[in-house]
């Protein structure tokens, strides 16, 4: 498994970010980091996110930065040149995680079926997005699913919160889990950065209490 998933890992959760402003990443670097969750998936579904993420990586050079939602080749390359440290997308592009692949760049497609897994395996991940996750089955249908890829971890993102995280972090088979409820649009827009600070500090207590 790549370095940057193993220390993903060990975070527990990584916080999916949605900045319209890049001028909030500074300040929400800070709340991450503040709070005990040191990682950052900054999604781009917004024009935002390329300068966001080249703010949060040369500001805070002991996070780790990563890109989401990255759809294109292209994207990877702004990405990456921007500081991300790893790619996620919502799907499984064979030519996006070659790419990736062929650079070194650690890359975590998504994945929602047993098909989909064994694409992963074909080039070679044992590591994988499960989007979405509660939307398409949760916890149950990942246990189900995983059974019979025994090697293979499980990043879930999709409807995770506090409520029902603790329950997947339990599982040894989730690597981490993403999530965005502690990082929500209306606080950043609020520029409530205290409240982020707080609820990031829940989120990284509870992977403390469920992992130790």
């Amino acid at each position: 498994m790549d370095q940057v998933f193993e220390q993903l890992g060990k975070i527990g959760i990584v916080p999916v970010v949605v900045l319209d402003d890049a001028k909030d990443a500074l300040a929400l670097g800070k709340a991450l980091m503040d709070g005990g969750l040191p990682c950052a998936e900054v999604t781009f579904r917004t024009a935002a996110a390329e300068e966001s993420i080249r703010i949060m990586a040369k500001e805070f050079p002991e996070m780790i930065v990563g890109a989401g939602t990255v759809l294109t080749i292209d994207q990877v390359n702004r990405a990456v040149d921007a500081g991300s440290k790893f790619i996620v997308s919502p799907g499984l592009n064979p030519r996006i995680v070659a790419y990736c692949i062929d650079r070194g760049i650690p890359v975590c497609p998504g994945t929602c079926t047993p098909s989909d897994v064994e694409r992963a395996l074909e080039f070679g991940l044992d590591a994988v997005k499960f989007f979405p996750a509660e939307p398409a089955g949760g916890l149950k249908f990942i246990k189900a699913i995983a059974a019979p890829y025994t090697n293979v971890k499980f990043m879930p993102t999709g409807g995770i919160n506090a409520q029902n995280i603790r329950d997947y972090l339990a599982y040894n088979r989730i690597l981490a889990c993403g999530g965005s409820w502690m990082v929500t649009k209306d606080l950043v827009k609020a520029g409530d950065f205290a409240k982020i600070t707080e609820l990031v500090r829940e989120a990284a207590n509870i992977v403390k209490e469920v992992r130790g």
